[in-house]
């Protein structure tokens, strides 16, 4: 008589990461994590084991590395050759690069982000904004990074800080129909929906009737942050009464604090029953000097968030690159980290990754690595209102995860990304896999 065959369990899904350290708050917990590749969500063990009694098809022990919830970068123009600008001539070839860019990102531990438009024509607007939208639903692992819907950053900017940004498209909105023109109305979408791919916009209040409409903007789901501006203080202060929530690249192509008008910063000192704003901070060493970063993490650790406002020349080698900027085209000259408008001093966004910002802010400020995390994870999910899905290592988020290794780098600790999962599956590996132990 041959013996009995033993039963196949039936495969979960289900990974169980252990001998690991998660980013939760501002600790390091040694915890394990159970991740779901068909939910594509981090899942409680306690109820998985005893409720559905599931048990995980693989073990994998990490030896002690750092497991982070996936970066969210909420100001990218574009990277490995492809600027989000970009008006081609098949606009189908548009999404193909996208999808492009998406793919690379995954592997610099962006697992989210928010594709951003410069000041340009509104043809460019109408035409491109379809493609950058959320995802709404569609949870493919090998398509990379995820975006969460469009940061349009301009054309309602002040052209005495407009930066590179080419003057002769900014524009100034005295009614809601003037955004509309600009943007498309369709790519506004209908009021109280939230269905716009649009999730941010970049504004100077103080131009037009902007401070007016914000609530508008708030009304459609659109996050509305100030920037490129030359507000007072209490121009500000009207913009975050009327429902701005962001500063854009503070401190950057803005009224510089002033001890009697204190300007836009000013704003994060405000009195506890003004709702604070979120702030983006660029640390390439290049916009800001690291002195200044502590400032602003130290007035308002809450509202920073880091992000590289990179440009499309993000992994590629020196030189100069050709950019669109409104109307006419231009290059932008890149020398190691430094991007400059060609031909003048003029700071043209930057090339760094959001894990060398993370590593940047590591070193100056002398902050834990959960504090230093938190910056590019909890903090930009809860400014987009998706704290429930990104940014946490909680069950029932969506399982996007970096397995970091640490090194000492010049008496620094540096963050190295050795793994970066996406809904629960691998979507980039530094090294060749390791065997899991312990595999079910």
């Amino acid at each position: 008589m041959p013996a009995a065959v033993p039963p196949t369990r039936p495969r979960t899904g289900i990974t169980r990461f252990t001998n690991c350290r998660l980013v939760k708050g501002d600790s390091l917990v040694e915890e394990d994590l159970w991740v779901s590749s068909q939910s594509g969500k981090i899942v409680s063990s306690q109820a998985a084991f005893f409720d559905d009694l599931a048990l995980p098809d693989e073990s994998i022990d990490l030896g002690g590395r750092i497991i982070s919830p996936g970066l969210i970068d909420v100001q990218l123009n574009g990277a490995f050759g492809f600027n989000f600008s970009t008006l081609l001539e098949d606009t189908a070839q548009y999404g193909k690069k996208f999808l492009e860019v998406k793919k690379g990102l995954v592997a610099t531990g962006v697992t989210s982000f928010l594709p951003t438009l410069t000041s340009q024509t509104s043809g460019l607007y109408q035409k491109v904004l379809p493609y950058l939208g959320p995802s709404r639903g569609i949870r493919r692992f090998e398509d990379g990074s995820e975006s969460l819907g469009a940061h349009v950053e301009g054309p309602f900017l002040n052209p005495a800080k407009n930066g590179i940004h080419s003057k002769d498209v900014l524009l100034e909105a005295q009614t809601f129909e003037d955004i509309e023109a600009c943007y498309g109305k369709a790519n506004l979408g209908a009021r109280e929906s939230n269905n716009s791919p649009m999730t941010m916009v970049t504004v100077a209040p103080e131009r037009g009737q902007m401070s007016k409409l914000i609530p508008e903007l708030r009304k459609r789901g659109i996050i509305c942050s100030i920037g490129h501006s030359a507000a007072t203080y209490e121009e500000a202060l009207v913009a975050i009464e009327a429902g701005a929530t962001m500063i854009t690249h503070l401190f950057n192509a803005m009224r510089p604090l002033h001890h009697r008008n204190p300007g836009i910063f000013g704003v994060l000192g405000a009195a506890e029953n003004l709702q604070r704003p979120y702030f983006g901070v660029i640390a390439d060493g290049i916009h800001l000097h690291p002195t200044t970063v502590n400032i602003a993490f130290n007035t308002f650790r809450e509202g920073f968030i880091l992000v590289t406002d990179a440009m499309h020349m993000m992994g590629l080698p020196d030189g100069a690159y050709q950019w669109t900027n409104g109307d006419a085209t231009s290059n932008i000259v890149k020398v190691g980290p430094t991007l400059l408008l060609e031909g003048t001093d003029t700071i043209a966004g930057s090339s760094i990754s959001l894990i060398e910002c993370v590593n940047n802010f590591l070193k100056w400020s002398g902050t834990t690595i959960p504090a230093a995390l938190k910056t590019v994870t909890a903090t930009p999910a809860a400014m987009l209102g998706c704290q429930e899905t990104k940014g946490s290592l909680n069950a029932g988020a969506d399982a996007d995860l970096v397995i970091f290794s640490e090194q000492l780098k010049g008496g620094t600790t540096e963050l190295v990304i050795d793994e970066v999962w996406k809904f629960g599956n691998r979507a980039y590996c530094r090294g060749p896999v390791k065997p899991p132990h312990g595999t079910k």
